[in-house]
């Protein structure tokens, strides 16, 4: 908004040019949304007590998570506000991928908010049914593919960069939808699996969003798109400004996160957040590097595929003690903040290992 009110006026207004530089609007984006959720963070936290909007916490979780019942849940409610405003303010709203990642965080923020109310004041644990969950998610991936499909990057429209091989692109043709709706749903649920610990997930996601920062900047700007050879998006660089929004809400956020938690973001924050990955990477064709940059994502969904295969195969023995691979270890006998910040290690790890791919072609 800024942008399209200010910018014009550089002619009136010297420093307004500023508002033409994607940098500068990202890291002001950035502080503005940590500033609003450190501002309001104790107000809604009480809030959230004072409305008994608290979580219950599951039976086949380990016991010692019994202590954070009455935790207040819905803060992702938080974080997408702070995201929304200050996307509202820096981006340029006349930009498509901008308008795209809007509707997906009123989507799938709508989607993770009834999953909330039905798990808190309807008292059924396991919230909406996977069925509905999935149908939600696949409706907007669909959705969104199709619109791709048509209105795409020139020449790209159905193809997305490949690791490792210089001047190859894999073009989905019209199955290109098909393989939006996987990378939206896999991302989502993904982030949901992860949120089992405090800070776990959004510290992992503040890693994953810097890094699509960081590379959306690079797809959308010619000179460095040509030097490693990446697919150039002629809106992508805009993206920018909504990750370092993300990164500023997911900072925010963890301040009130960090064990012991006084706020859990529940569903409204974890399947928003995860599909909201999915759709930067889908948008700037990026979409095999998310195996890496979400690595640890990757490796928790794995982990519970794996226990119930190895459950069924032998009728009944674990593979791990307990799926996502995070309680296994909290079962295995370490403490909870130290497995968090060893899984946001791996998380650089990877983080790394997917920038280096850039030039490993």
């Amino acid at each position: 908004m800024l942008y399209l009110l200010l910018y014009p006026l550089k002619e009136v207004f010297g420093p307004f040019r500023l508002f033409g530089y994607i940098t500068f609007r990202a890291a002001y984006a950035a502080v503005l949304a940590i500033l609003i959720v450190l501002l309001v963070g104790n107000r809604f936290t009480n809030y959230l007590k004072n409305k008994s909007i608290t979580q219950r916490i599951r039976e086949e979780t380990p016991k010692h998570h019994k202590a954070k019942e009455g935790t207040p849940s819905m803060g992702g409610l938080l974080i997408l506000i702070a995201l929304l405003i200050s996307t509202l303010l820096f981006a340029d709203l006349s930009n498509p991928n901008i308008i795209i990642l809007i509707i997906a965080t009123i989507w799938f923020g709508t989607l993770g908010f009834v999953d909330d109310y039905i798990k808190i004041f309807k008292k059924k644990p396991r919230g909406l049914s996977i069925k509905a969950k999935l149908l939600f998610q696949i409706i907007f991936g669909i959705a969104l593919g199709i619109y791709l499909y048509f209105y795409g990057p020139e020449g790209y429209a159905t193809k997305t960069n490949l690791l490792f091989l210089k001047n190859y692109v894999v073009n989905f043709g019209i199955f290109y939808p098909l393989f939006v709706a996987l990378v939206t749903v896999g991302t989502s649920n993904g982030v949901n699996l992860t949120d089992g610990l405090d800070g776990l997930a959004i510290g992992l996601l503040g890693i994953s969003a810097l890094a699509y920062a960081a590379l959306s900047y690079a797809s959308g700007h010619v000179g460095i798109s040509n030097y490693l050879n990446i697919i150039f998006i002629k809106n992508g660089g805009e993206v920018t400004v909504f990750c370092a929004a993300i990164v500023g809400a997911g900072l925010g956020f963890l301040w009130f996160n960090a064990y012991p938690a006084q706020i859990f973001m529940g569903d409204t924050g974890s399947l928003s957040l995860g599909a909201i990955l999915g759709t930067v990477a889908i948008l700037i064709k990026q979409e095999f590097l998310l195996v890496f940059i979400g690595g640890v994502f990757v490796v928790e969904v794995i982990s519970v595929l794996l226990q119930i295969i190895y459950f069924r195969r032998t009728k009944g023995k674990r593979l791990f003690l307990m799926a996502p691979l995070h309680h296994h270890y909290e079962l295995k006998g370490l403490a909870e903040p130290k497995i968090v910040v060893r899984f946001w290690i791996v998380g650089i790890i990877f983080l790394m290992i997917a920038l280096s791919t850039l030039k490993i072609r």
